[in-house]
């Protein structure tokens, strides 16, 4: 226990005195938060009754999905792991603690806005608390799991930046966080449920804003989980201590498997 406590010191302070992971976890979504309260607010008032939800869901994408498996990988290339091995460190603490840490920064840029929206933006504040902060660290549980899952299996740094993009720009755009899925049409609303972002946008509006949900709020709790939970598996399943092996114990196309959840859901809800 000793030795899983100061591991996860350590990759915490990392997260703080890393200047990358300083820009990931704090300044990019603190810098683009700002931005979006500013000039969103202008172009489009509406926005700021959203911008809570909205922002802390761009944070976890932020860094998680840009953080997370880039760290991995280089971690793996420099022969760390590696040394993990040899002193024992088994591959769960690799998998888990790095997305723990993220998580503990997630947290504290949560409070950061949800405490500072109100004052600077006129925003409202969550109707349900309990709610809010479950389903923040539920989307922050299956945002953690996917990025540990990309870091196993991408090959190097430059893989990891095109299936992280390959999730984090639709988000943007379709997610539900600039504007409301309702408003798609039908067919890009429905490819759109196999993002985290806009089960999370869906379940935050339903079940903490006091708004309306698109679809199912619960069932998108339900998937954002089992989302998390598989990619963990699969990222466990999938783990390789060095790059320089030549076997797996399964195809990195098995990742695809943490779609399913989303998939049911899609065609479900």
């Amino acid at each position: 226990m000793s030795a899983f406590i100061n591991h996860f010191a350590f990759e915490f302070r990392t997260g703080i005195r890393n200047k990358q992971l300083l820009m990931l976890n704090y300044l990019f979504p603190l810098g683009f938060y700002l931005m979006m309260g500013a000039i969103m607010g202008e172009i489009n008032p509406t926005f700021m009754e959203t911008i809570i939800p909205a922002m802390v869901v761009f944070t976890i994408l932020a860094s998680t999905l840009l953080g997370l498996p880039d760290q991995h990988v280089n971690a793996r290339e420099a022969g760390i792991f590696r040394s993990y091995k040899i002193n024992g460190i088994p591959s769960l603490s690799i998998l888990i603690i790095p997305a723990l840490t993220t998580m503990l920064h997630l947290g504290i840029m949560t409070v950061i806005i949800t405490a500072s929206a109100p004052l600077l933006f006129d925003a409202p504040v969550p109707v349900n608390w309990a709610n809010f902060v479950l389903i923040s660290a539920v989307m922050a549980f299956a945002c953690a799991g996917l990025s540990i899952l990309i870091g196993v299996i991408s090959d190097s740094s430059r893989v990891t930046v095109l299936w992280s993009q390959l999730i984090f720009l639709p988000s943007m755009l379709v997610g539900g966080l600039m504007i409301p899925t309702s408003t798609l049409p039908d067919v890009a609303g429905k490819i759109s449920q196999l993002l985290p972002a806009t089960q999370a946008m869906n379940a935050l509006n339903g079940l903490a804003m006091g708004k309306e949900a698109a679809f199912s709020p619960w069932g998108s709790v339900l998937v954002l989980f089992l989302g998390g939970l598989s990619a963990f598996v699969l990222a466990i399943y999938l783990f390789s201590w060095d790059s320089r092996n030549t076997t797996r114990r399964g195809h990195p196309l098995l990742a695809l498997l943490f779609l399913l959840p989303y998939v049911i859901a899609m065609l479900l809800f």
